[in-house]
């Protein structure tokens, strides 16, 4: 391959408005890895916790202690930052109220609450991953238009349209393209991806949100027997 024609030499030696096309492509592209890794990341960490933390819920434990032995609210996730939300809540309401439906309101709201922190920490910058996957083919394709723009004129200042003449113009245009589907391939897939796991997780919080709910219900529904007898 000629040396003029090379990957490296072009993306040196293209115009300053592709160079610049490119940088924000790369940049973008870079990025969205980081996204990736680091969401990928947080995922797994976030279903390794919630399978734990329910292992630990269903194993028979008994609700005071197993409130006692988790972290403080600002270091719980998932499972566990719900159910110390909602059974904080339910503890506060407890000797205040004497009507259980308002009990479980406050418990329901404080479960939805937490519920909501969970959702936007799964989602944190899927937003940007969205981005890059939607605008990139663009960018590239502005980089595209405009290294076409410059072999026309190339072509018309040239003494004898040769290929010599427009080849590097329309190469650095092609970079560009593939650039452009280089950012936005592997962000469009992950995004997807993360966010189908995202959904299949928060649709784990809030099952386990209705069954804590329901358990609380029967709790309440006990003293009040209890209470009547």
């Amino acid at each position: 391959m000629n040396d003029s024609m090379s990957i490296p030499h072009l993306i040196l030696n293209a115009s300053t408005v592709v160079q610049i096309v490119m940088f924000i492509l790369l940049l973008g592209s870079i990025l969205s890895w980081v996204v990736i890794f680091q969401r990928s990341f947080v995922l797994r960490r976030a279903k390794q916790a919630h399978k734990a933390f329910e292992e630990r819920f269903w194993s028979g434990i008994d609700l005071n202690e197993l409130y006692r032995e988790t972290p403080a609210e600002q270091e719980t996730v998932g499972g566990e930052h719900i159910f110390r939300a909602g059974f904080r809540e339910f503890n506060r309401l407890l000797p205040k109220t004497r009507s259980p439906q308002a009990i479980l309101d406050g418990v329901q709201r404080s479960m939805r609450v937490a519920w909501s922190r969970e959702e936007e920490r799964l989602n944190l910058h899927l937003v940007f991953l969205a981005t890059v996957a939607s605008a990139s083919p663009y960018i590239g394709l502005f980089g595209t238009v405009w290294g076409i723009m410059g072999s026309f004129q190339s072509l018309s200042l040239a003494q004898a349209a040769t290929l010599n003449t427009v080849a590097p113009w329309i190469a650095e245009a092609l970079i560009a393209t593939a650039m452009g589907l280089f950012a936005a391939i592997p962000a469009v897939i992950f995004y997807n991806r993360l966010s189908s796991e995202s959904s299949k997780l928060l649709g784990k919080y809030e099952d386990f949100s209705e069954e804590f709910h329901s358990i609380l219900h029967r709790n309440l529904q006990g003293r009040a027997e209890s209470g009547a007898a």
